[in-house]
């Protein structure tokens, strides 16, 4: 399990541990919040492809799916 502060996502790095269409790096480019200011998912895009997408920033937590830093 990863320990994560969610307000200090923006811009961190994570590699996914089952890469799928060749994308394994990938970088958080936005936190989305609610009107609160408390965050509840976040961007991530991929380094490769240049795709993003949007996940919950809890998933990330979960070491099987998610390393932190480019591994």
């Amino acid at each position: 399990m990863n320990r994560i502060n969610p307000r200090k996502l923006l811009l961190s790095k994570w590699t996914a541990a089952h890469p799928q269409n060749r994308e394994k790096h990938f970088l958080v480019t936005e936190l989305i919040r609610d009107e609160e200011g408390t965050v509840l998912e976040v961007e991530l895009q991929a380094v490769l492809t240049q795709r993003s997408e949007r996940l919950d920033w809890q998933v990330l937590k979960d070491s099987k799916l998610w390393l932190l830093g480019w591994k």
